[in-house]
């Protein structure tokens, strides 16, 4: 059956087509060391070639696909060296970050993530975990839009897209999301204290909660590692 996609007049074929492999992709519907063709993929979404290419040499580029040649892509597989570098670049800009922030950190700023903090838990709530993943996203793009550091969440949600799979996976478990979330409560409280010490204490606590989850993985699913 051909799948039909949502026309979005702001955005372009090629976006529509992104942005439905990349959820694939990344909530594992396609699974690490998949195969998937230009041609397959064009015809199931009932588009041409074109737009399927561009959105296939963006994933590439996100390091998500591994275009091939003359043979089907495949879905890059997880590398334990490159989750380690990218959690440490992640973790020196996010230090940084808290840092500024707590020089500038006031009420106006404290009601805005107070407010990301609501709907978190309302997700919580209803178990929504996609609706969570991307409030995690958003609490820590406030923080740096309020420290005046914009380009430096582009570079955070970089690290993030190249590891986002296995953040989705961690997500899943509901503890797990509960435990993200009062990290998320402890970074918010250090910041309308202005300590930047509890502050980076806290960051450092949520940065290496996906730990357990990778050692996991990989013992379980070696054929998602290379």
């Amino acid at each position: 059956m051909k799948s039909t996609m949502i026309k979005n007049e702001s955005k372009s074929t090629a976006d529509e087509v992104f942005d439905k492999l990349y959820e694939d992709i990344v909530t594992l519907k396609i699974l690490p060391g998949s195969k998937i063709s230009e041609t397959e993929v064009a015809r199931r979404l009932g588009v041409s070639r074109q737009p399927t290419r561009d959105a296939f040499r963006r994933l590439h580029n996100l390091e998500l696909l591994q275009i091939r040649p003359q043979r089907a892509s495949v879905v890059r597989r997880f590398s334990l060296a490159e989750i380690q570098n990218i959690r440490f670049l992640r973790l020196a800009i996010e230090l940084e970050v808290l840092h500024k922030a707590c020089k500038v950190w006031n009420s106006t700023c404290e009601d805005v993530l107070n407010h990301n903090l609501t709907l978190q838990a309302g997700a919580l709530q209803n178990s929504d975990a996609s609706v969570f993943h991307n409030l995690d996203d958003a609490f820590h793009r406030l923080i740096c839009e309020q420290a005046d550091s914009q380009m430096a969440f582009e570079t955070i949600i970089n690290c993030k897209h190249k590891i986002s799979r296995l953040c989705v996976l961690s997500l899943s478990n509901h503890e797990t999301a509960n435990d993200i979330f009062e990290d998320h409560r402890a970074i918010a409280d250090a910041l309308a204290r202005k300590s930047e010490q509890d502050a980076q204490e806290a960051l450092r606590k949520h940065v290496s909660r996906l730990d357990p989850t990778i050692v996991e993985i990989h013992q379980n699913h070696q054929n998602y590692f290379q």
